[in-house]
């Protein structure tokens, strides 16, 4: 019997199928496909925060609550600038008091008791004179000694003294404060109005009102809990004001011309269509992500982001929803 001869074509149908397997793989594998540019809608946001230090004594609004200009959000206590009111507050009334007084000047019993010294002093001046022409022609006549004109001399020079000293006490009362003193007593007044106006603005500081129209986004402190000096106590998103911001390499950046328009969609929505106006692009620098392309003979890709605003306003569009553009390959 003749040997039996081995059947290599099974063999060979099985290594043609891989062969034909792997050629189509390649195929799919290397054939160029649109990308897809993902971006990420977000929203303007300010932050809310007091001046003064204090407790969260009570909130008026909640997270996802819309707000506007003006409404009140939450109240502080702070019994620290409650009681620097306080002191200021008295403060200012006693620099009040001492400018009243300043400008009232003496009392009207002080001047007349004044004017009443001036006038005894006045009185005996009058005497003294008297007394002196008389002593002056005795000794003239050779009837008085020297010593008693001297001494007669003396009184009416002491009188004068007196009667003048008298009368600038009744001017002074009379007229009241000098310039320079009523001037110190209203700035006093002043500045103890000044320091009652700076406590004041703190004590507004404990109720926190909304400075534009937005949507509370978040809440940090809780009721109770202390915040110190510029603390953010919650965030506020603009809703007009939104974006889309993407990352995009730049060979893709020919999808995005510089105050141009792209389209694009949201899945969020439904695939919706939106109509994007790019303002803005800056390229992400070396921390961002690169493709390293130099073994291919060309170049490393860097990364930009990009920033385009909805011509439109777009209804349901919400901060963090995915924002999707098609770039077609190449």
């Amino acid at each position: 019997m003749s040997a039996q001869k081995p059947n290599f074509l099974p063999a060979i149908l099985v290594l043609a199928g891989v062969v034909l397997l792997a050629a189509i793989g390649g195929l799919y594998a290397f054939s160029e496909t649109d990308e897809t540019i993902q971006g990420q809608a977000d929203v303007t946001e300010y932050r809310v925060s007091s001046k003064v230090p204090g407790r969260i004594l009570k909130y008026y609004v909640k997270e996802g609550q819309a707000v506007h200009a003006g409404d009140t959000l939450a109240v502080l206590e702070a019994p620290d600038v409650t009681a620097k009111m306080a002191q200021a507050r008295a403060a200012e009334q006693m620099a009040e008091a001492q400018n009243r007084k300043a400008e009232k000047g003496a009392r009207q019993e002080q001047i007349a008791a004044a004017y009443e010294m001036w006038q005894k002093a006045k009185a005996g001046a009058d005497i003294a004179q008297k007394t002196f022409d008389r002593v002056r022609r005795l000794h003239e006549q050779g009837v008085m000694t020297a010593q008693k004109l001297d001494e007669a001399t003396a009184n009416l020079n002491a009188s004068v003294a007196t009667e003048k000293a008298a009368k600038a006490q009744y001017d002074m009362a009379r007229n009241g404060a000098e310039r320079e003193d009523k001037e110190a007593a209203a700035a006093m007044v002043s500045r103890a109005q000044g320091a009652v106006s700076e406590v004041d603005s703190y004590l507004r500081e404990t109720v926190l009102t909304a400075s534009a129209d937005g949507e509370v986004t978040e809440i940090f402190p809780q009721v109770g809990e202390l915040v110190g000096t510029g603390a953010p106590i919650m965030n506020i998103a603009l809703m007009h004001d939104m974006w889309v911001s993407f990352n995009v390499r730049e060979d893709l950046l020919q999808a995005f011309p510089m105050n141009g328009t792209v389209e694009a969609t949201v899945p969020a929505l439904g695939d919706r269509q939106v109509r994007l106006k790019v303002y803005y692009m800056k390229d992400l620098g070396s921390y961002a992500a690169w493709k390293a392309t130099k073994t291919t003979g060309q170049f490393d890709r860097k990364t930009f982001e990009v920033k385009a605003a909805p011509v439109e306003a777009v209804e349901g569009l919400r901060p963090g929803m995915s924002v999707l553009l098609q770039q077609a390959a190449e």
